[in-house]
C-alpha cells in the first residue's frame, strides 16, 4: 500500500489559512518508500540494540516523547533516557509498515510518518506478553532525495499494555 494524501477537503471545510499544503500534495511514491524504509530499519536496529546506527537516523536536536520519558531533549538524551530503558529488556521489535500513513511537504524536505508496532515484552517472572504500540514521527531533509533525518518521535504503547518489560529471564 502506498500513502496518499487525502482528497482535498471542500472550500467551506478548509481552516481560514487555506488548508493543508501537505493533504493536498500527490506525495512522490519514492519519498513513502523512503519514509517506510526509515521505519522499517530503524525497527531492525531496535530489535538488534544497535544504538549506533540507529543514531545515524536522527538530529543531533531531535525532541522526543516515550514510555519513561514526557520530554527529551537532544539525542543523547534520547538515547540515554529512553533507548536504553527499553531496548534491552524487549524482543521481536517491529514496525507494521504495511499500514504506514505519512504525508510530506511539496518541496519535499519536511514530511511525518506514522505506525504501529510489535514485541515482545516480560513480566518479572519471566513470562512473556505481546507489547504493541504506535510510533510518530518528523521527518526532515535538505533537499528531495537526500536521506530522511528525524527531528521528533512519539513512540508510547497502546492502552492496557504493561508500562514496564524486565527482559527475558535466565
Amino acid at each position: 500500500m502506498v500513502c496518499m494524501a487525502s482528497p482535498p477537503a471542500p472550500a467551506h471545510d478548509k481552516p481560514a489559512w487555506g488548508g493543508s499544503a501537505m493533504a493536498d500534495f500527490d506525495m512522490p511514491a519514492e519519498d513513502v518508500e523512503a519514509i517506510r524504509a526509515w521505519f522499517d530499519d530503524w525497527g531492525a536496529e531496535v530489535a538488534r540494540r544497535d544504538f549506533a546506527s540507529a543514531r545515524r537516523r536522527f538530529d543531533p536536536d531531535v525532541l522526543g516523547f516515550g514510555t519513561w520519558m514526557d520530554h527529551v531533549e537532544g539525542l543523547d538524551a534520547l538515547e540515554a533516557r529512553q533507548w536504553r530503558s527499553i531496548w534491552p529488556g524487549i524482543e521481536d521489535f517491529r514496525h507494521l509498515t504495511e499500514g504506514l500513513r505519512c504525508m510530506v511537504s511539496p518541496d519535499r524536505t519536511m514530511a511525518f510518518g506514522m505506525t504501529v508496532w510489535t514485541s515482545t515484552g516480560f513480566h518479572e517472572d519471566g513470562t512473556a506478553y505481546e507489547r504493541p504500540g504506535r510510533t510518530t514521527a518528523v521527518f526532515t531533509r535538505e533537499k528531495p532525495g537526500d536521506p530522511w533525518r528525524c527531528v521528533h518521535t512519539h513512540v508510547s504503547l497502546f492502552r492496557d499494555v504493561p508500562q514496564r518489560s524486565w527482559g527475558r529471564r535466565g
